[in-house]
């Protein structure tokens, strides 16, 4: 399949390194902008929505891994970027695996939160169903009371309700190919041949990827540190800002490596 020319948006100093910000299934760039403002004071942040998500296209299914890694290629050279940190969450971070282990000349730094190598596929071929069947806004709420604790969601409203608006508007179709690829993952080879310096994150209360999901990323990439973060479900840069940005930017610059 060819690439498709993702959304993206820009912030920080265009001469400084790049980061490139992926999202978690169901959402959009949106989900990293507690993360935006500090990371762009060190580095060009380019944040976009993976394909049938946000303002990105939704081309016909089914996709592969590798057709979102393309997408990021093809985004960096678009943007004339040679080379980057790559960061993503559930969803982006298979496609920032990926990328890590098929393209190592493209990645420099590797930050990993709340992803898989490998996850239990039928809960996302119902999800793909269901999107189907019935769009996306007949699950949002279902999905988003994993992303956050229950008591973090229930002091933060505001947040909940855009975060269901994320996922009611995804492509319909999109989402649920997007989902059927979360369904097939299986990294766990690739794990090995990941070279770049590596962070993984892991939600200590993440119900949807549970941080064995994460230990096991983190035992697989060699040297690769593992932060555990608490209170936090599936999306901890949402709930612990503070600790996952002082980390990104701990790793992004080099920290310890």
């Amino acid at each position: 399949m060819t690439a498709v020319e993702v959304s993206c948006s820009e912030e920080g100093p265009a001469d400084a390194p790049v980061v490139v910000l992926s999202n978690s299934l169901g959402a959009t760039r949106g989900m990293w902008d507690p993360q935006v403002p500090a990371l762009a004071e060190r580095f060009r942040v380019v944040t976009y929505d993976t394909r049938g998500h946000g303002d990105s296209p939704a081309p016909p299914g089914p996709y592969a891994l590798d057709d979102l890694v393309d997408d990021v290629v093809a985004l960096l050279d678009r943007l004339g970027v040679a080379r980057a940190h790559v960061t993503g969450l559930s969803l982006g971070g298979m496609t920032a695996m990926r990328m890590a282990a098929r393209e190592p000349g493209r990645v420099d730094r590797l930050a990993l939160l709340a992803t898989s190598a490998r996850t239990e596929p039928q809960g996302f071929l119902d999800r793909a169903a269901a999107a189907r069947a019935e769009g996306t806004a007949s699950f949002a709420p279902t999905v988003v009371a994993r992303w956050l604790t229950p008591p973090y969601a229930a002091g933060h409203p505001d947040l909940v309700a855009r975060l269901e608006a994320m996922i009611a508007g995804c492509d319909d179709e999109g989402y649920a190919a997007c989902a059927e690829v979360v369904s097939a993952v299986d990294l766990r080879a690739d794990l090995a041949r990941i070279t770049a310096p590596t962070l993984v994150v892991s939600g200590s209360e993440d119900p949807a990827l549970p941080p064995e999901h994460q230990e096991a990323v983190a035992a697989g990439i060699a040297g690769a540190e593992l932060l555990r973060v608490s209170p936090g479900a599936h999306l901890p840069n949402l709930e612990q800002p503070l600790q996952v940005t002082g980390a990104l930017l701990a790793h992004l610059e080099g920290g310890g490596r």
